[in-house]
């Protein structure tokens, strides 16, 4: 798999570059806030982060300035629903550390600001990202976070969660039926803090259950 290329900068855009290494061009798709960074074309020693996307009738190369950048990137790939021209939506609005911050913070209103993100998704995406954040050092990192429990809602106990977990898909639209059928059986399930609850309520949601 290729995970970084280094060349000449061919072509640049807001969403792609081409990169000549040895004489092969590769196109990349980019986040805006990678392009911001790149040297002017023409610049030869161009280093990217690479991820390849494979795909039944394609294979993709995406491009990031940074490692953390691609981090997210993986993981916002990996949320029900988000494919690649999303998840570099996410990033051209947010650099790393800020939507650290957005997920940290749990606001949806800043995450709805992302292209083709309703509020309904805003949400969903900060609990899916809460409970990444939760279980990385690394990107934890990005905002200076050094234990899981800095991260709202990780370290809370058995005791409310299915409350806040309710009030949270109340305010996220969600009527109070579909709240509670898309609870049951969050326990069996080994949901514990109120991100697991959450993520596995959305889950059902969106499965139609």
């Amino acid at each position: 798999m290729i995970v970084q290329l280094t060349g000449t900068l061919l072509e640049a855009l807001p969403s792609r570059v081409v990169l000549d290494v040895g004489g092969v061009g590769f196109e990349l798709g980019v986040s805006s806030t990678t392009a911001a960074q790149l040297p002017p074309v023409g610049e030869s020693g161009v280093t990217l982060n690479v991820r390849m996307v494979v795909r039944e009738d394609a294979m993709e190369l995406y491009g990031f300035a940074s490692r953390d950048e691609r981090a997210l990137f993986d993981q916002l790939r990996a949320i029900s629903g988000v494919g690649p021209k999303l998840a570099l939506s996410v990033l051209s609005t947010f650099s790393p550390a800020a939507l650290a911050q957005v997920v940290t913070t749990q606001d949806a209103g800043r995450m709805a600001q992302v292209p083709g993100v309703g509020r309904k998704k805003a949400s969903r995406l900060i609990v899916e990202l809460s409970d990444v954040f939760s279980k990385s050092a690394e990107l934890r990192g990005l905002v200076g976070l050094t234990e899981p429990s800095s991260v709202p809602g990780v370290a809370a106990g058995p005791v409310g969660v299915e409350a806040e977990a309710t009030e949270a898909l109340l305010s996220m639209g969600f009527t109070s039926q579909e709240a509670s059928l898309a609870l049951e059986g969050h326990a069996e399930s080994g949901a514990a803090t109120i991100e697991q609850v959450l993520a596995y309520a959305l889950r059902r949601l969106g499965s139609g259950r």
